[in-house]
Formats: C-alpha cells, structure tokens, sequence
C-alpha cells in the first residue's frame, strides 16, 4: 500500500490539474488509432470519442470489423444477434402502439404483435420519494411524469400507424427482482433502432430533450448500434437546454379521470353535447366498443361506448365466476385497435349510462367506428341507433354481412317472417305541430326543413361568416376534401359561399358535398372548397337542415308518376313556411304530415285527393283515426287509379 499511494502521489504530483494532451498518430500508412482497432489490438474507449476530430465511426468500423473477423482480443467474441435470423434482425414493421416513451408495439407481415424497446435510450422518469409524495393520488406515469406526456406526443405523432424500419441491436435477457424470486422484475426485451424516413426516432427523442442516454460498462456490447450519435445528440440537448435539460419550471399537465365518475360525467355532458364533433385521442382499448378517450380541449380522460351497434362481449370476471368470451369479441377489439389506437379522433356525445360512460359516436378520417364494425360484420345494429342519421348506412352494410354470411353471421339463418300486429289500443296519436322552413325536396319524395325558431341563428351565422370569407378569401386549391369532413363550398347557382359535408371524392374536379344547413347536393371541383372556420363549424350551430317523409301516403313506382308528384310538391312547399308534426318513425328518417301554414290544409291528403298518390294504410289503431278519412278522398279523386 505504501508504493501505491507513493505511485499515486508520483502521478498527482505531475498531472493533476494540467492539461493533458490527447492526440492521434498518423503513419504513412494510416492512422494508427484506426489500424490498432481493426486488427483487434484496442477497443473503443467511450468517453474520448467524442473529441476525436478524425470521424469516431471509422473508430467504431474498425472494431466491429475486428468483432466480426473474431481477431486477437475480440477471439472469443460473440454478436449480441448473432443467434437470430437475418428476417428478425433487419424488419419493416406498421407502428401500433407507443408505450410510454422509449417501446412501441408494431404489426410484423406475418399479423404478430412485437414490442419493440428503443436502444440505449432512457425515458423521463421519476423519484421514489416525487412517485410517492402524495398517497391518495393515482399515479399515472404518462401525465405525472415530467415531459413524458410530450414525450410520448412526439412519438405518437411522428410514427403511430406508419410503416417504420427496424434494426435488432440486442436482447436484453428477463431479470429476477432478487435471487429467490422467480418472477422477472423485467421480461426479455427486444431493443432496437427504429427509423422512418431516415430519422433515427431515439436520436430525435434525445435531441429534443425527452430522453436520456443510458451509460455501460466499457465491456458491455449490448447498445445501440448509433451510439455515438445518440451521445452527440444529447450533448446538443443540454447545450440548448432542451426538454429535460431545461431551467425552467417543468410542464404540468392537470388531466382529470372522469371515468367512472357519475357526478363529474353529469357536469362534462351538456357541454360534450353541445360542443358537437369533439376532437380526442383513444388512449386505450377495452373492447370492439369500449374505449377510453383523452379530450386535449377540455382536458379529461373519458370512457366512451359506440353507439348505435351491440358488439360480441369479451370474457369477465363475474361474482359466479369468469363470464365466457362471445364469439369474434377478440376479433372486434383488434379491429378497432387497429384502426383506432392512439389516433386523433372526432366524436359526438349523444348520452351517457347510468355509471358514468359517454355514449356516442365516434369518427376517424371520415370512417364511422360503428358502422365500420357492422359493415366487418363484428357488431350487430342496437335498435337504439333508429333515431340517428347513421340508421340507413348502419343497417345496409348490416344487411351486406349477413348475406356475405362472414364472421358473426356465418351461421345465421334468416327465419320465417311472421306478421305482427302490435296492440297499441291505449295509446293516441299526438298532434304538436311546429313550424318549419321547407328548403330542399328530393326525387324520392324525402324533403328537409330548417325549423323556424333557429331561422334567426342561421341567418346571423351565413352574415358573419361571408363577411370573414370576404376579409379573408380562402386559398384556391389549398383543401384536400375527404369524405365525411365538414368545409364550406360555393354554391354554383349563386356563388356564395355555405356550409357542408363531403359525401365523396370521385376526384378533384368531381367532389360530391351535402349542404347541411338546406339539404340539397352538388357535384363541384375541390377549387370551390374550403376549410370551415371554427366558429363557423358545426360545434357553434348544428346542421340546420333535417330530412323527412311523408306519413300515410305511398310513393309512386313509377318514374313518371313520382316526377308529377315531386313537381306538384316543389310547386306547392319548397322555400315556403309550412307546420309540421311526427307521426312515427322510419328506417331512414322521421315520417311527418305537413300541413299549409295559412289554410291548415293537410299536404299528403291534398295529393291523395288530387289522385297522385295512394294511402298507405297504418296498422296501429292510435294513427288509423287520422286517415280513416283518406281512402274515401282517394276514391273520389278522378285521377285515383
């Protein structure tokens, strides 16, 4: 020991404190530092790389070309993949899923799920005394931890459906929790480098500050195969003070779970309701139907139910035991993980049950989740859904499954239709007509009205916002329609400009819209389309133009016959103020009487009496009053045939 610390001083004595020079020796045929390491003479020592000006990835080529030749120190050396299929080391793989911030789940070509762990890399990560500081809060690493929420933003945003490139670096085996246990405190990992385009997606995580770089043991070569720059990328971070680097006060997200919570739901409900369209992010997936959404603007973490379909139920636990899973469920929540996990989403709030779940609807880049799940054939129609728009497009790609007999009707057999007459002695029909607008009459008879009550809010609406558009004209050609999203078109017939929703794409010069507010349709270029301005979307005013038919009249099958009736019609209501009144509902849409505002005159019945149309004669006893009367006008009429 007394030569030790002798040696010890000896060194101290003449270096510590000084400046050391650190070089590199350049021979005639070489650098020396380069051929010492590529004839297995050295090995690379981590933290002088960074000052070396001569490239430090020749360094590290000339040590691998040393490992893989097995050469001198590297003799008995064995690649951290060396066991693994060249398909398994080098792979293109679609990005399911981001797990925090440093692993994601990704879809291999064969359909298998792989989580993949980002090499070297070191999410945000918390104290145990911070993690523990208050008690009677859950803690939920994604928003609790600083700069994890951005973290995972930054991920999700960037790779999150696309198809990225995936290099193994290594496998890092399963570890116990102590010596005794035989429960892994961590299972096997895969880690690796995964790019898109080109971008390392750990590098950029470091560079941006959102993680750190783990440090090894100079013997340890399980790491990522861009180390190097991993560490120059998170030299950059704390030089620019960047993201976990920075001196100022950490981001604080305040996201309340109201999942659940029926007294917090009730309070967040009118306000879903109203707002109409709502962006969110679909944080998890419990099933086909059943998923908890992240709603940024109001920021609150929610749990949402499909509506309008019943989707196979997976397996419970129950207090008799494990329910079973019903068939295709697991096929269901696939589907919709696939199609949803973790994607920015739009979704309309209609209700919410008796625990706390918001029921509704919820739509991605323009496709309906239920009636995707329907027309899959992983769902059936709920009877519910009859009151919505979405009924008709629900029921047909419903019908479309069960004749394709796939999935969940693979063994349906379509049963006997019996007549049933429902007894509805007590009930009467009710009489609450209201006022309304006719704008728009179709060639099958359905029209649409605008209610007279809102007139007001419509008109004050289309003034505002034509002033706006007339401030600031939208660039020609800048919208990129998709079907089922809302815009603004110029109408041709006037060239003003009003809401709309695109129905289809059949090309840029031929894109199909739906007036919402008028109900009338138009084939126009995307040139006369453009992105609706917030205030002006259907979240400050909803759709004002609602479709009907007509009650207790048949509609003509003949062409000719129909067209007369629809002239007649066009003639007698379109843009004028007529009463109208819900008898019953129907597949599509509401069936109504309408009735003349001034003569109070019954429109249906003065186009039986006029021979145009036959009565369709109701079987409940509560509406067969109300037309008792009508077959004998439609006897009388001279054009009656």
């Amino acid at each position: 020991t007394a030569l030790r610390c002798e040696a010890k001083f000896f060194t101290e004595s003449r270096l510590l404190q000084r400046d050391v020079i650190l070089g590199t020796v350049l021979h005639p045929n070489g650098n020396i530092t380069e051929l010492l390491l590529k004839e297995g003479f050295a090995r690379c020592v981590d933290w002088s790389m960074a000052v070396y000006t001569q490239g430090a990835e020749k360094l590290r080529a000339g040590e691998k070309s040393a490992k893989e030749r097995k050469v001198r120190i590297w003799k008995d050396y064995v690649a951290p993949t060396a066991n693994m299929d060249q398909k398994d080391r080098q792979f293109v793989a679609k990005v399911m899923q981001v797990v925090n911030a440093d692993a994601v789940v990704v879809k291999l070509n064969s359909g298998e799920y792989k989580t993949i762990h980002l090499s070297s890399i070191r999410p945000p990560r918390i104290e145990g005394e911070e993690k523990n500081k208050d008690k009677d809060k859950r803690f939920r690493p994604i928003y609790d931890i600083p700069y994890m929420f951005e973290a995972r933003e930054f991920m999700r945003k960037k790779i999150i459906g696309k198809k990225v490139n995936v290099t193994v670096d290594y496998i890092r085996a399963a570890t116990s929790s102590s010596e005794t246990s035989t429960i892994p405190a961590f299972a096997e990992r895969t880690c690796a480098t995964v790019t898109i385009g080109g971008i390392n997606i750990a590098e950029a995580l470091v560079s941006k500050g959102f993680a750190t770089v783990i440090r090894y043991r100079q013997d340890d070569d399980q790491r990522s195969s861009h180390y190097d720059e991993l560490l120059a990328a998170e030299a950059r971070a704390i030089k620019n003070g960047k993201g976990l680097h920075s001196k100022k006060e950490v981001p604080i997200h305040r996201v309340a779970d109201i999942s659940g919570e029926t007294q917090k739901a009730k309070q967040f409900l009118p306000f879903l309701q109203r707002a109409g369209r709502s962006e969110a992010v679909v944080e998890y997936v419990f099933s086909g139907s059943r998923l908890k959404l992240y709603m940024p603007k109001e920021t609150c973490l929610i749990t949402f139910l499909l509506a309008g379909i019943e989707c196979p139920r997976g397996s419970r636990n129950m207090p008799g035991g494990m329910q079973v899973a019903e068939p295709f469920s697991d096929e269901a929540m696939a589907f919709t993980k696939e199609l949803v996990l973790q994607r920015e989403v739009e979704v309309e709030v209609e209700s919410m049950d008796k625990a706390g779940n918001f029921i509704g609807w919820l739509h991605i880049e323009g496709v309906n989740l239920s009636v995707a799940l329907v027309e899959n054939a992983l769902s059936k129609v709920h009877f519910t859904a009859e009151r919505s728009s979405y009924y008709k497009t629900l029921v047909s790609g419903e019908e479309a499954s069960r004749l394709r007999k796939d999935k969940i009707w693979a063994n349906y057999e379509e049963k006997k239709v019996e007549e049933v007459v429902h007894v509805m002695e007590e009930k009467e029909r009710t009489a609450n007509y209201r006022a309304v607008y006719v704008t728009e009459i179709t060639d099958t008879m359905h029209f649409y009205t605008q209610d007279v009550e809102t007139g007001t809010q419509l008109e004050n609406l289309m003034e505002t916002m034509r002033a706006e558009i007339a401030a600031q004209p939208p660039v020609e050609g800048s919208y990129a329609a998709r079907r089922g999203d809302y815009c603004i078109a110029n109408f041709s017939a006037d060239g003003e400009w009003y809401r709309a929703r695109v129905e289809k794409v059949q090309s840029p010069a031929k894109v199909h819209v739906f007036y919402i507010d008028y109900g009338n349709r138009e084939i126009v270029p995307s040139t006369r389309l453009a992105v609706i301005p917030p205030a002006f979307s259907t979240r400050a005013l909803a759709a004002q133009a609602t479709e009907y038919t007509f009650a207790y009249i048949q509609v003509p099958q003949d062409e000719d016959a129909r067209a007369d009736v629809v002239d007649s019609l066009v003639r007698d209501i379109q843009n004028t103020q007529c009463l109208l009144n819900v008898e019953h509902s129907g597949v599509t849409c509401p069936h109504v009487t309408l009735q003349f505002a001034e003569s109070k005159d019954d429109v249906g019945l003065s186009l039986v009496k006029e021979g145009m149309v036959m009565v369709d004669v109701r079987k409940e006893k509560h509406l067969q009053k109300m037309v008792g009367k009508w077959p004998d006008a439609s006897l009388r009429s001279s054009r009656y045939v």
